[in-house]
């Protein structure tokens, strides 16, 4: 049932935020791979045609659900059980993949072409270099349905994410390639602690640390 089609925003009233369950992982790569299709990094690594950005997009994805810990990821469901949105986070000493991992991801990414893992390479690389040594949950990726972006989807799974840290005191690290995603984290909290540009395409890189009750 389509709440969302006319009439405003009232069917966010009854989305839930909540665990990914292992049977939803195909399901939250498809979100994941459309939400984020038109990144502009995903451009410079995948190319200009929308389709085959979506596919190889979601082949990373997939690749890096296989080796790593995403089992703290948060999905927003509508009231039927249909995913819309995912939030992504990795636990501290969890972002950095080892060696094992990456040697695991490669048969993976194989039929990308070495242009294409090259370019990857160069990405990876240079996020990795800006990583907090500093105890930190990484947020990442942040997704939510292309149909659905800027309906509030985004904004109720930071509230959930960000009371999580709060409660648990924890700092909180992301990187972003869009310009207007920096003014939405930072509503949320985060602040720039460095930017650079990758493969020519801006990016920022955001810590946000737990607010502290007052007594």
């Amino acid at each position: 049932m389509e709440k969302q089609s006319t009439g405003g925003r009232a069917w966010l009233d009854w989305m839930e935020i909540g665990a990914l369950d292992a049977s939803e992982v195909e399901e939250v790569l498809d979100v994941t791979a459309r939400g984020m299709r038109d990144n502009p990094l995903h451009v410079a690594v995948f190319g200009d045609d929308p389709e085959r950005r979506r596919r190889s997009f979601r082949a990373l994805m997939a690749a890096a659900f296989s080796v790593r810990d995403f089992s703290h990821t948060l999905v927003a469901r509508r009231e039927d059980g249909v995913i819309v949105g995912v939030c992504g986070m990795m636990p501290p000493e969890g972002c950095r993949p080892g060696i094992g991992q990456q040697l695991r991801l490669l048969p993976a990414l194989l039929p990308l072409g070495p242009r294409t893992i090259g370019r990857m390479a160069r990405w990876m690389g240079a996020w990795s270099k800006h990583d907090p040594e500093g105890r930190h949950w990484h947020l990442g990726p942040l997704a939510v349905d292309a149909h659905l972006q800027g309906e509030g989807v985004g904004s109720r799974m930071m509230g959930v994410f960000c009371a999580q840290m709060d409660a648990a005191h924890e700092d909180a690290y992301l990187e972003t390639d869009k310009e207007i995603n920096v003014s939405f984290y930072r509503r949320f909290g985060f602040e720039i602690v460095a930017e650079q540009e990758v493969l020519g395409v801006p990016n920022w890189f955001m810590i946000r640390q737990p607010e502290r009750k007052s007594r």
